[in-house]
C-alpha cells in the first residue's frame, strides 16, 4: 500500500499487527541456522509502471516498515529478515521481503501465519479504526515451489484518500517471501496479472 495513507490508518493498522498474536512463539533455539542467502527481484521484475521506470534500492537486513500495516514480527521467531524497497518516480511502489526460517515446518507455519495476517488485515483495520474503510480480496493461491497466495487491499480514509495494494505469500523449502506492491487508487487500478507474475518470478528466484 501506498506509503500516504492517512496517519489513523497506520496507527490502526500498526496496533493490529501487535494485536494478530504469537501463534509463532517457541524458544529461541528454534531460530535458523546461517544459509546461504535467499536473491531478490530486480527493478525490471516489478509490474510495469505506465510513466515512470522503477528503482531497485539495496538488500537490506531486517523487516522493513513498508509492510507494517499488514504484516510484523510480532510473536514470530527471530528469523533472518531482509528486504528491498522499490520506488517509481510517482506514488506506486514496492517491498519485497525473504525470511530464512530453521525448518520447512517452520517456514509452512510462518507462511500460513503472514497470509492470515493479510486476508484479516481489511477487518483488522475497520476495528481498530472505524472511520476508514477497507476491503481485501482474493486472487488465489499460485503453482510455483511450495505454493504462492496473492490478496488485495484497499482503503479509503474520511476524506475520500484511497489506496490499494497487492500482497502476496510464497515458500520455497524453508524460506518465505512476501511480495507488496501499493499505490493511490482502487481495485480498478490493480495489476493483479502483473504482480501474479511478479509472485512467481519473486518465489522462484529464491534459490
Amino acid at each position: 500500500m501506498s506509503m500516504r495513507v492517512r496517519t489513523s490508518a497506520l496507527t490502526a493498522l500498526a496496533v493490529a499487527a501487535f494485536a494478530a498474536g504469537s501463534v509463532l512463539t517457541t524458544p529461541a533455539a528454534g531460530a535458523a541456522p546461517k544459509a546461504a542467502a535467499p536473491k531478490f527481484l530486480s527493478a525490471s521484475q516489478l509490474p510495469p509502471h505506465p510513466t515512470s521506470s522503477w528503482t531497485a534500492g539495496r538488500v537490506t537486513e531486517g523487516f522493513p516498515e513498508a509492510l507494517g500495516l499488514c504484516v510484523s514480527t510480532e510473536g514470530v521467531l527471530d528469523y533472518d529478515y531482509r528486504h528491498r524497497e522499490f520506488r517509481t518516480d510517482l506514488d506506486t511502489s514496492a517491498v519485497q521481503l525473504t525470511v530464512v526460517t530453521g525448518t520447512a515446518a517452520q517456514a509452512k507455519a510462518l507462511a500460513k501465519h503472514y497470509d492470515d495476517l493479510i486476508r484479516t488485515c481489511a477487518d483488522r483495520i475497520e476495528e481498530s479504526s472505524p472511520d476508514v474503510n477497507a476491503e481485501g480480496r482474493d486472487y488465489g493461491t499460485l503453482p510455483v515451489e511450495e505454493g504462492a497466495h496473492v490478496r488485495g487491499l484497499n482503503t479509503e480514509t474520511p476524506g475520500g484518500a484511497t489506496d490499494i495494494a497487492l500482497l502476496s505469500v510464497g515458500r520455497d523449502d524453508r524460506t518465505v517471501t512476501v511480495v507488496k506492491w501499493g499505490e493511490m487508487g482502487d481495485f480498478v487500478n490493480a495489476p493483479v496479472t502483473a504482480f501474479k507474475k511478479t509472485t512467481i518470478t519473486a518465489v522462484n528466484k529464491l534459490y
